[in-house]
């Protein structure tokens, strides 16, 4: 812009040019000087070099969230010299694209530039036009995009993306647009949202699993034994105990230790169900055979064996909680101490409750020490199953609706997919390189 005010660009240009192009390198901003005594007649004087270099933790912050199985792409309004000198600082790998391709290119040409924005490390010389399309391409081709932001030309993508992230001093627009304010300086907090967000999902997780199991287990049981035997297994008094001392240990689960996933995490019904199912039938086993000792092995009449069934169930249930939040061994991962003393505390009162007969025939201490023995030796057979229902699952790998059909196109055509590189979508060729 000031060289185009200058009377003498024609000399001063060429050298100009070396300068601008030498400092973009070195990751410089360039200024340009010049100077009138008329108001009029402009000579160029010449170059600034402004430093704006990345935050000292930025470089950290990309390292933790590449760790977690994010990509991350750079998106500036800088010249691409200049972006790929900031990139190679941040220790981003890849092509650095200009973001005039994706107005220059042509429509049957749209599939190669979307494969060039997934596959690239980020975009030079954007305007808020770029952002928003490459925000919308990624999510067109299956992606949680995730935008940060700070100023009123990042509102439209920060508004568009699935989580925007307007960063500390933000303008008004970027805060109204964005999902996620940060108050305070740098990006590390990012990395703090993603870990506990997923510690988060996973103790919803392992809640629908413990529900879900509880569910078939208790239900399955009290319908078979009275439709098969003609036995109610317990009274109405003991569904309500058991409910209350449930709901009351349940709660702390959202309080419970967990490791972050180093891979992005979604629901996966199949596998929440399926382990739920084995885990129910497996409790239903459990209690079946309790039901059998009960009455065939202790002779125990009907009102004594309802209170040593319902407090099989009481201890079982909560024993289960710590087969579903984990999924290795149960002791892979510590409990939390609220977690545990609720469990504790609840089963103490559940097993008094059922020695000293409170709402129930007292079952007494010997009774009451077979059972945990009993349910201590499910739990352990509970958290075998566990632990091989987990190795079968994990071998059907999740198909997205997406790729499943790109995968039968390609199957119908028997032809490999061609995906394009930054120097395919310049020269207007297709790509020869592909990818998996």
């Amino acid at each position: 812009m000031i060289l185009a005010l200058s009377k003498n660009v024609a000399q001063v240009q060429p050298q100009v040019d070396k300068v601008i192009a030498e400092f973009a390198k070195r990751g410089f901003r360039s200024l340009g000087v010049a100077r009138t005594d008329d108001g009029e007649n402009w000579q160029f004087l010449g170059v600034l070099a402004l430093f704006d270099p990345p935050r000292s933790d930025s470089q950290l912050m990309i390292q933790a969230v590449k760790k977690l199985g994010i990509d991350l792409k750079m998106l500036t309004g800088d010249q691409q010299a200049i972006a790929r000198e900031t990139a190679h600082q941040l220790g981003l790998k890849g092509d650095i694209l200009d973001a005039s391709l994706l107005e220059a290119a042509a429509p049957h040409e749209t599939g190669q530039v979307s494969d060039a924005i997934e596959a690239a490390a980020g975009f030079a010389q954007v305007f808020p036009e770029h952002k928003y399309h490459i925000v919308d391409v990624l999510q067109q081709r299956g992606h949680l995009v995730g935008m940060a932001g700070d100023g009123v030309n990042d509102a439209p993508a920060l508004k568009k993306a699935d989580a925007g992230i307007a960063v500390s001093g933000a303008t008004d627009a970027a805060r109204a647009a964005a999902d996620i304010v940060l108050l305070t300086p740098g990006l590390s907090v990012i990395v703090e949202a993603i870990q506990e967000s997923r510690r988060i999902f996973q103790r919803m997780n392992n809640y629908a699993i413990y529900r879900i199991t509880e569910t078939i287990r208790v239900l399955l049981f009290m319908t078979l034994s009275i439709v098969v035997y003609n036995f109610y297994p317990v009274t109405a008094i003991m569904i309500v105990l058991l409910a209350l001392l449930n709901d009351g240990a349940i709660i702390s689960i959202a309080y419970d230790n967990t490791r972050p996933a180093n891979r992005p995490e979604t629901w996966n019904m199949p596998i929440v169900l399926g382990l739920a199912t084995v885990l129910g039938v497996t409790g239903l086993a459990s209690s079946f055979g309790m039901l059998y000792l009960g009455e065939r092995y202790f002779h125990l009449d009907r009102s004594i064996l309802q209170t040593l069934i319902y407090l099989k169930l009481s201890i079982a249930g909560h024993l289960t909680i710590f087969v579903t939040r984990t999924k290795g061994s149960f002791w892979s991962i510590k409990p939390a101490r609220i977690l545990l003393a609720a469990v504790v505390g609840t089963q103490i009162l559940a097993t008094l409750i059922a020695v000293y007969g409170i709402f129930m025939t007292p079952l007494g201490w010997g009774l009451a020490g077979f059972v945990w023995i009993y349910a201590l030796i499910w739990f352990l057979i509970a958290d075998w199953v566990k632990q091989r229902a987990y190795g079968v699952f994990n071998h059907a790998k999740p198909v997205y609706v997406t790729r499943g059909l790109r995968r039968l196109n390609q199957w119908f055509s028997h032809k490999p997919f061609s995906h394009a590189t930054p120097d395919d979508i310049s020269k207007r060729s297709p790509s020869k390189n592909n990818k998996p």
